[in-house]
């Protein structure tokens, strides 16, 4: 896992935005294996703490007691997430449009908003929340 505390904070306001932000992390990983990024924001859409979560060819792992946790002690008002998709299909899993919602439930309880859940395949993403699932 990998945690940075941004000194400069990046405007996150929009689609285009996150997708550029994300897909820039992304390329500095391993493209065979799913890598899950998770930008906690304030109520400017400023990226205030980012998490990164490895996992394998088979998927990455949605920590969502350390998603809520980090929330908490960063004063989060919204989280934006981002994962790969090795296969080449941007198409959401049954999986991560589960695993979404059981944290947008949860962030409810504290007033964290899940903004956004992109799932990037090479050029391709897929925005949870313009796919009408958020």
């Amino acid at each position: 896992m990998f945690h940075q505390r941004a000194e400069s904070p990046l405007r996150l306001n929009g689609l285009d935005a996150a997708r550029r932000f994300f897909a820039d992390c992304l390329a500095e990983t391993d493209s065979g294996k799913e890598h899950l990024w998770v930008a906690h924001v304030d109520d400017q859409a400023r990226c205030i703490h980012l998490s990164r979560h490895d996992g394998d060819h088979g998927g990455a792992s949605l920590p969502l007691r350390q998603v809520i946790a980090d929330a908490s002690i960063h004063g989060s008002a919204g989280v934006i997430l981002a994962h790969n998709h090795p296969s080449g299909d941007p198409t959401p899993s049954a999986l991560d449009r589960q695993i979404t919602r059981r944290l947008a439930l949860a962030g409810e309880a504290i007033d964290l908003a899940i903004l956004d859940h992109l799932v990037i395949a090479g050029k391709q993403c897929s925005s949870m929340r313009a796919m009408g699932l958020l």
